[in-house]
């Protein structure tokens, strides 16, 4: 067979394979940009991190920090970054006075384009560093009066927690990611591990959709 013969042979057995209707989508990161974030109880001290667009089909669908996970071949997850108004009605400014902020995250589908936010139970985008481990996240989470803050597993796609556990009053140190220090996992078995600021450290199982304490003599 001549190879412009099975070229074309190739071509119509890939056009059979997709679907109908189908659109292929090209998902790309824009290039990294340096942008301050305001932080301490009154915003009066700054960090640096970067902010990348993220691009579908070449249009701005949103803004991102950090690096993205791939959960599955098909799925990731990325932080959102986004920009928010902090002009008052006196400061007579005829242009918007913009602030940039770190957000939830994001589940971004490869294939089909759709970008949605993963729903993150007690999720503070202040005080909670997120680590990843296949479809499980872990951090600390804070309650809504921000007196206590929470050791939390989520799974993607999962609304209840797959852990939640105490760890008792918040620090409230005025500092991003302050509360915790990024968790650290594990895997055979699946481990997570927490480390509370001010506290000792505590490793929990996970296993399914639930989660134990490790015993000692299995650490």
């Amino acid at each position: 067979m001549r190879p412009s013969t099975l070229l074309a042979r190739l071509a119509l057995v890939s056009a059979l394979a997709i679907p109908a209707g189908a659109r292929t989508h090209i998902i790309t990161f824009g290039k990294a940009l340096p942008v301050r974030l305001f932080v301490g109880p009154s915003e009066e001290n700054t960090v640096e991190i970067k902010v990348r667009a993220l691009l579908l089909d070449g249009n701005i669908r949103e803004f991102t920090t950090g690096e993205p996970h791939d959960v599955t071949d098909r799925l990731f997850v990325i932080r959102r970054a986004y920009r928010l108004n902090d002009q008052l009605p006196e400061d007579g400014r005829t242009q918007p006075l913009w602030r940039w902020q770190r957000g939830g995250w994001l589940l971004v589908d490869r294939e089909t384009g759709r970008v949605s936010n993963v729903a993150l139970p007690e999720f503070d985008p202040y005080y909670s560093a997120a680590t990843w481990y296949r479809d499980y996240v872990a951090y600390c989470g804070v309650s809504e009066s921000g007196e206590r803050r929470f050791a939390i597993v989520a799974e993607v796609g999962v609304k209840k927690a797959v852990l939640r556990r105490d760890l008792g009053p918040a620090q409230g140190k005025g500092q991003p990611d302050s509360e915790c220090a990024p968790p650290e996992w594990q895997r055979q078995p699946t481990r997570v591990t927490f480390r509370p600021a001010g506290a000792q450290a505590i490793t929990f199982e996970v296993h399914g959709h639930a989660a134990d304490p490790a015993l000692d003599e299995d650490r």
